[in-house]
């Protein structure tokens, strides 16, 4: 299975070499080191999680016509690799769940799918979560803040994959609502922390835009 992740790596690394997202080769690779953490103190299948980890955005229906077209992206790979039929069919069970997708996502039924979930998870919140978030908004083109733009509360799929926002609104739409959301009690753990970071990050900035600080 070494040699697969291996292959996997350099995939996913000619995949998003131009990424401009927060999607990029850095974040899959935090998502990998974020599962493994997770998948050892869960006592989960360390390979497929790997794996899955690294290949959880290359058929990320955001970045394809259509879920079915990702999901054919990600199967015509695997079927290239020396892995066995169940274990390809484990990697797209953890893959499949995954994404956010304004919450509309399908919950994950095995232990991978669910310390996958978390670890990407997880690299949306903290430091780095705000960093991405910025990342994010800058390249859709949405604004940093309008103080007269509220969060949206109910959005279908397409709404929160193409509607417009703003930065600090994704806070609201998405970010503080994961970590109420993790799957293991080890994600959920290491993504407290994180949330609270959010919420002292939002205080500060709420000061500094009203120019008390």
């Amino acid at each position: 299975m070494s040699e697969v992740i291996i292959n996997a790596e350099k995939w996913v690394k000619s995949l998003f070499a131009s990424d401009t997202t927060g999607h990029d080769w850095y974040h899959t690779d935090r998502v990998r080191k974020n599962a493994l953490t997770i998948a050892r103190q869960e006592n989960a299948d360390l390979i497929i999680c790997e794996l899955a980890a690294l290949l959880h955005d290359a058929g990320d229906d955001k970045f394809h016509n259509s879920e079915e077209a990702g999901r054919l992206f990600v199967m015509q790979w695997l079927e290239k690799q020396s892995i066995t039929r169940d274990d390809k069919i484990k990697v797209m069970e953890a893959i499949d769940t995954v994404s956010f997708k304004g919450g509309f996502n399908r919950p994950p039924e095995h232990i991978e799918g669910k310390v996958v979930q978390d670890a990407d998870r997880l690299d949306a919140l903290g430091a780095i979560g705000v960093a991405r978030c910025f990342m994010f908004a800058g390249n859709k083109g949405d604004a940093m803040h309008i103080p007269d733009k509220k969060p949206r509360e109910e959005m279908t799929k397409e709404d929160y994959r193409n509607g417009e926002s703003t930065a600090i609104n994704h806070f609201y739409e998405k970010l503080l609502t994961l970590t109420s959301s993790m799957k293991t009690k080890t994600g959920y753990k290491m993504a407290e922390e994180r949330h609270a970071f959010l919420k002292t990050f939002l205080d500060q900035f709420y000061e500094e835009w009203s120019g008390k600080k």
